[in-house]
């Protein structure tokens, strides 16, 4: 018997987990929906099923649960993770909280599989996921030197606040989630500062890239940019390679990837956009060219879904992955 819990089921990633458990046909049989106080009493349907949302406590957590997957923040995670995890379940964290501990399986599960010295796997940035499934390829087939970062990330990464910020500021209204409006604006500043002037999403960017690809040695660096657009989000990957490669070398690394799309026809003005990979699970890739002024350099534009590969979607094909085996 499998019993699954969802943390944060009432929240964006949160309904997005629920909408994916059912696409994925996930196997299951029983599954406990768990919110804040707040939200605890209201139904939701899954799979045919109205299930009614509990408060989270930590008598919950001793549930006999297998599997927990949990979209609720880093300070509910830092407290509740440990706690499922201690009760005999697999927690799977889509906060930052865990990310980087190095006893902590950092997963993609298009490029690495869990060694679960802990139960605990941490969901990777959101921004992170889309760029190292991109990378993967490149890594394979010419070895990595050096990646530059810039990112046009939607709103509803911010969950509803962004989304809420977005939609009031056309109406005039005053942002209550970023420190400026994001209607009509782009704001270069996603999370905290921090003392050595980046941000710390930039920094997740950083450092979750060396970890997931396992290169230390990998040259990454990163700006981090609020865009208003309402899903998916946009990044703009400058690559150095170990060995020397063309253009169409690099567009051939590419190919034969069911989780990655090649959409590289500038001449007819195709090229990945936001609209093309809203709801869709894939990862988008394009603009592909040569950069003149650094040796075996290229630039590559790279699109996903925010709230699918880049958060649920990513949560539950690890769920399914620790199921199978």
């Amino acid at each position: 018997m499998t019993k699954l819990a969802v943390v944060g089921a009432t929240g964006v990633v949160g309904n997005k987990m629920l909408e994916m458990l059912e696409n994925y046909g996930i196997g299951y049989d029983e599954v406990v929906l768990f919110s804040s106080k707040r939200s605890s009493g209201k139904e939701i349907e899954l799979n045919g099923e109205t299930l009614v949302v509990q408060e989270l406590t930590d008598e919950s957590t001793d549930g006999g649960f297998d599997y927990v997957v949990m979209s609720a923040g880093g300070s509910i995670s830092e407290h509740y993770a440990p706690l499922f995890e201690k009760h005999g379940a697999i927690v799977i964290d889509n906060s930052s909280q865990w990310r980087m501990h190095e006893d902590i399986d950092l997963i993609v599960p298009e490029i690495n599989e869990p060694k679960l010295d802990r139960k605990i796997i941490a969901n990777p940035n959101c921004s992170t996921i889309q760029s190292v499934v991109a990378l993967k390829p490149l890594q394979d087939k010419f070895g990595l030197k050096r990646v530059h970062y810039a990112t046009y990330q939607a709103v509803s990464g911010s969950g509803s606040g962004g989304i809420r910020d977005l939609e009031d500021g056309a109406k005039g209204e005053e942002p209550t989630t970023y420190p400026h409006p994001i209607h009509n604006n782009v704001l270069p500043h996603i999370d905290v500062f921090l003392e050595n002037g980046y941000t710390k999403e930039e920094q997740k960017m950083i450092d979750e890239t060396k970890k997931i690809l396992q290169d230390d040695a990998l040259e990454v660096t990163a700006t981090c940019v609020r865009v208003p657009v309402m899903d998916s989000h946009s990044v703009q990957m400058n690559v150095t390679l170990d060995k020397e490669a063309t253009v169409e070398e690099v567009r051939d690394a590419f190919r034969g990837f069911s989780h990655i799309v090649l959409m590289d026809n500038p001449e007819n003005n195709e090229y990945p956009m936001p609209l093309d990979a809203a709801g869709r699970p894939e990862v988008f890739v394009g603009r592909i060219r040569k950069d003149p002024t650094l040796p075996n350099t290229f630039h590559v534009w790279c699109v996903s879904d925010n709230l699918l590969k880049g958060a649920a979607q990513n949560t539950v094909q690890i769920l399914q992955t620790l199921i199978d085996e």
